[in-house]
């Protein structure tokens, strides 16, 4: 369906004979005006040489400026049912995918029904609405005053959508703007969000979830959430080998959990070396051997390359 295109036509007798009718007084109003301009103006001549009195001028005056207001009532009269007739002409006000027609052919409709004739759907692109948790906005508020997140960047309000398949849209959208309003009921605010959708598999009323880039922490420090254990108050700690060989217990402060691993605030600095495993078998002073962590994960299959088996380590 494209912008423009015919949909329905009402029948259009009575409009198109309200613009003959208003074609027809216009044109009577205007075969009056030159002979009422004529004599205005002889009556002007004659009201010099005081031939005419000043009463019979300002008739003939008053006349004209009837007229002549009659010639742009007529022209507004002219446009109006010029206007009611190509509404006789249903079209599509947007390019997109009709859906099913609720009249039939002979079906009576009127303006301003309740019930619409047709509904059009912009499918490319589309817009996908999603809520926001207050409280995640207001994390995400504090993050970036204390400068813990960085929304300035090329990838800012960029959005990945995730199916109802648990498989990624292959195109990223743009974050548009953030409603100011609050649902009282869900306490969340609406994220619109534009997405392009040239094969048209997003479809009005789709579930989705939207992975939302709204800022970047280029120093970051995520940690598998195994190595996390809490201690007897509940405040998260993990244990490190510090450069002697000696396991060291740090306590953490942790933002968010981001899939399998802990997102850390504080606690840990770049280069420490984190115990994965094996916790249960140690204890803070205590001397060990480290070797590299094995996380478990599948290798990434790619097209030509052959699956080669994961090393474990004895």
């Amino acid at each position: 369906m494209k912008a423009g295109q015919e949909l329905y036509q009402i029948d259009p007798a009575p409009f198109q004979a309200a613009l003959d009718n208003a074609k027809a007084a216009l044109g009577r109003a205007e075969a009056n005006l030159p002979a009422t301009q004529s004599r205005v103006d002889r009556y002007r001549k004659a009201l010099a040489d005081k031939a005419v009195s000043q009463q019979d001028f300002d008739d003939a005056d008053a006349a004209l400026k009837q007229v002549q207001a009659d010639v742009q009532y007529y022209k507004a009269t002219l446009e109006t049912a010029r206007i009611n007739l190509n509404y006789a002409h249903v079209v599509s006000p947007i390019s997109g995918r009709i859906g099913t027609s609720t009249v039939t052919d002979g079906a009576i409709v009127t303006a301003y029904q309740p019930m619409a004739l047709a509904t059009i759907q912009q499918l490319d692109p589309i817009y996908v609405d999603v809520p926001q948790s207050t409280t995640e906005l207001l994390r995400l508020q504090r993050r970036l005053e204390e400068g813990r997140i960085n929304n300035e960047g090329t990838n800012a309000n960029q959005v990945q959508l995730m199916l109802g398949d648990n498989t990624t849209y292959a195109l990223e959208g743009t974050l548009q703007f953030r409603d100011v309003s609050v649902d009282p009921t869900t306490a969340s605010v609406i994220l619109r969000m534009v997405f392009p959708n040239p094969k048209g598999v997003l479809l009005p009323g789709m579930f989705v979830r939207a992975v939302v880039k709204e800022g970047v922490n280029a120093q970051a420090m995520l940690i598998p959430q195994q190595a996390v254990s809490r201690d007897p108050k509940g405040n998260p700690v993990a244990l490190i080998v510090d450069a002697a060989g000696k396991v060291e217990q740090r306590t953490l402060s942790l933002d968010r959990a981001m899939g399998d691993q802990w997102l850390v605030i504080s606690g840990l600095a770049p280069g420490d070396r984190l115990i994965a495993e094996g916790m249960q078998k140690v204890r803070p002073g205590a001397t060990v051997k480290t070797v590299p962590f094995q996380d478990g994960r599948k290798p990434e299959v790619k097209p030509g390359n052959p699956v080669q088996p994961a090393s474990t380590s004895k």
